[in-house]
């Protein structure tokens, strides 16, 4: 899916680009929100569930990879398309 794709929703801390049939993607913040949301947002999933979060933010390559080693989730795909960090977790 390009990012011309995703529907987008306003919220109270700024633009959102959610792609329909997702648990959650958090996209226009930058450090710490994109792991704060995430964080949060999988403590409602169930375990084996799969998280697909997108980010505007260039850091969050390093910030998701580092999240999931110390939470011990799965950084299941990771990439970039046309300044859109795109990363898919499973919860452990």
């Amino acid at each position: 899916m390009t990012p011309s794709e995703y529907q987008v929703e306003k919220t109270a801390i700024g633009m959102q680009y959610v792609i329909p049939g997702t648990e959650r993607i958090v996209k226009g913040m930058n450090c710490p929100m994109p792991i704060l949301k995430t964080k949060k947002s999988i403590k409602t999933l169930n375990v084996g569930d799969t998280l697909e979060v997108y980010s505007t933010d260039p850091g969050s390559v390093r910030d998701f990879a580092s999240f999931c080693k110390a939470t011990g989730n799965d950084l299941l795909e990771s990439g970039e398309d046309d300044g859109v960090y795109r990363y898919l977790i499973r919860k452990n």
